[in-house]
């Protein structure tokens, strides 16, 4: 599954950049992240409560930067497990300065196995997008907010959708 786009954010890039830098913030945007807890060599441990279809599930994972550039760019691996499978993504996400704000740029590719492969790819595309478009909508009040006042969203990621063919 490839998955693409960017989103503008009202605010600097370089606060930008120390949000994305930020596990507390992060923790806050993420949709249904219950844990996201630094390791000592950059990565991440994260759990998350998520729905997809009718797949729902805990998933623990581990997320890595890799070969950041400040306030640039860096790729991201993410390799969790769940109750309804599996997943491995890699990608790429780079920040440009746009007028007063900062636009940034994801692109990347993930692999699903398990039961949650067989929700359909266009289905987990959906999905995908509705998650990616949900933690930059929080991601942004965060950023506005200076990463330290506003709450995160209460439950886990609500991606509930209707079956369509694939």
């Amino acid at each position: 599954m490839i998955l693409g786009g960017t989103y503008k954010l009202p605010a600097a890039r370089e606060a930008v950049w120390q949000a994305l830098m930020n596990p507390e913030v992060l923790a806050r945007a993420l949709p249904g992240c219950e844990k996201l807890e630094a390791h000592p060599d950059g990565s991440y441990h994260a759990q998350m409560k998520v729905g997809i279809a009718a797949v729902k599930g805990t998933y623990q994972g581990r997320i890595e930067i890799l070969d950041p550039i400040p306030n640039e760019l860096f790729r991201m691996k993410v390799e969790g497990q769940g109750t309804g499978g599996f997943l491995k993504a890699i990608g790429t996400l780079s920040l440009a300065s746009e007028g007063d704000g900062t636009l940034v740029r994801y692109a990347g590719e993930a692999q699903v196995g398990g039961v949650i492969a067989g929700v359909g790819q266009r289905l987990m595309l959906v999905a995908a997008k509705q998650i990616i478009n949900q933690f930059f909508r929080a991601f942004a009040q965060q950023v506005a907010a200076g990463g330290e006042t506003a709450e995160k969203p209460a439950g886990p990621a609500a991606t509930d959708l209707p079956p369509q063919e694939s």
